[in-house]
């Protein structure tokens, strides 16, 4: 533990609160629930120290860095931040980053991130008491009356799915997450490989070609910088400008807090954002953006973007060529394309990873409000959405982009 953290810790028990925890088949470990930001920022050397040890790719969404921007940008005065962490002999051994929200007396706890994360697990040690671990630390969290845990887009190949926590909970939505292997995607040049058709390699020349005809073609990537900032903002942009063209209701894009935290993450230059840009330019302007985040030779696409006046001339193909390229150059092996699996990632895929939604009760309270949570009618609601009149859905997503929601 920091001095800054353990200092921090000692004088402030309105904030976190620690039991011992003693099993046969577990080591002493004492469990915190850290609720402040202070006590948070302080945590930042062990957390970066247990992500480096026992981080995996797609705990990216858990890196202290990518949680300090959102807390930046997300976090307001109806949740606070409920973190669970565990410690052996002072060092940092498990970190499971939750935000907690009271409404109507229901204590609900969920995944920390949610809606720029896109997928929840737990930071916890390596060895042979991982399961255990887990496991206690579930303890301290029912501990202090949870009603109802909402876990949001948890992987098959998460460690708290693993640890089969979630064997009571109700799914309340199954998607899939589609990732290629760059070095079967990639080709020598940078373009498609000979895993795609001979068509497909044809059209992505001829596509190039075609834009080099209208003015000089740049196909570009930028780590962290003021550079970044820029490219990430104009990303956003041109993806709420194609969503409001297409009448697309996409509440988190058009959040502005969406363009605020992906501006701020892209520049910070000195905290390790692993955040990475991919950019075609033609003529000068940027005519594909895509976002991406790294991590430990795995990359996550987040937001693609297309400038709205080049939706016909294959744009969208191309930059997923060139980040995949970007992604191969920077060591990645795996190119996650995340959920769902639209029809264009499908055709990129080498394989899919489920991502489920799960609502599981720990209380009679919890029972009763896991009837009427927002998770429980989320894809029904989504469903209905695209059934609704293009009229209708026109004037939503008009609203939905003009900053008065």
């Amino acid at each position: 533990m920091t001095h800054a953290a353990r200092n921090y810790l000692a004088t402030t028990g309105a904030t976190s609160t620690r039991h011992a925890h003693t099993d046969a088949g577990i080591a002493a470990a004492v469990f915190e629930i850290v609720q402040d930001r202070e006590a948070f920022l302080a945590l930042r050397p062990e957390w970066d120290a247990l992500f480096n040890r026992a981080g995996e790719p797609h705990q990216v969404f858990q890196s202290h860095v990518v949680l300090r921007h959102w807390m930046d940008h997300y976090l307001d005065n109806r949740s606070r931040a409920f973190i669970v962490t565990a410690r052996r002999q002072g060092r940092l051994v498990m970190v499971w980053p939750l935000l907690a929200r009271r409404r109507f007396g229901v204590e609900t706890v969920g995944f920390m991130g949610s809606p720029v994360a896109q997928f929840g697990d737990i930071l916890v040690e390596q060895g042979p008491d991982r399961g255990a671990l887990i496991a206690a630390g579930w303890a301290a969290l029912r501990a202090r009356s949870v009603d109802l845990f909402e876990a949001r887009k948890a992987r098959a190949d998460s460690l708290l799915t693993r640890s089969r926590l979630f064997a009571g909970a109700r799914e309340t939505d199954r998607q899939e997450a589609p990732y290629a292997e760059l070095a079967r995607r990639v080709g020598p040049d940078g373009g498609p490989s000979e895993a795609y058709s001979a068509r497909e390699r044809s059209n992505y020349r001829r596509r190039l070609r075609r834009l080099a005809e209208r003015g000089e073609l740049t196909l570009g990537m930028v780590a962290p910088s003021q550079d970044a900032a820029e490219f990430a903002l104009t990303a956003i942009a041109m993806k709420q400008a194609a969503l409001r063209r297409h009448s697309v209701m996409a509440p988190t894009v058009s959040d502005p807090r969406f363009a605020a935290f992906f501006g701020a993450l892209a520049a910070d230059d000195t905290n390790g954002s692993p955040l990475r840009v991919a950019i075609i330019r033609c003529a000068g302007e940027e005519i594909g953006i895509d976002l991406a985040f790294d991590c430990k030779g795995a990359t996550f696409g987040h937001v693609i973007a297309t400038h709205p006046d080049h939706e016909r001339g294959g744009i969208g193909g191309l930059l997923v060529h060139h980040s995949f390229a970007c992604a191969a150059a920077r060591g990645s092996a795996v190119f996650d394309m995340l959920a769902p699996a639209d029809l264009y990632k499908r055709d990129h895929a080498d394989g899919v990873t489920t991502v489920s939604d799960y609502l599981l009760p720990l209380t009679v309270k919890g029972r009763v409000a896991a009837l009427f949570s927002p998770g429980r009618w989320r894809p029904f609601l989504k469903s209905a959405m695209r059934t609704l009149p293009p009229t209708v859905t026109r004037r939503l997503a008009s609203w939905a982009y003009s900053g008065k929601n």
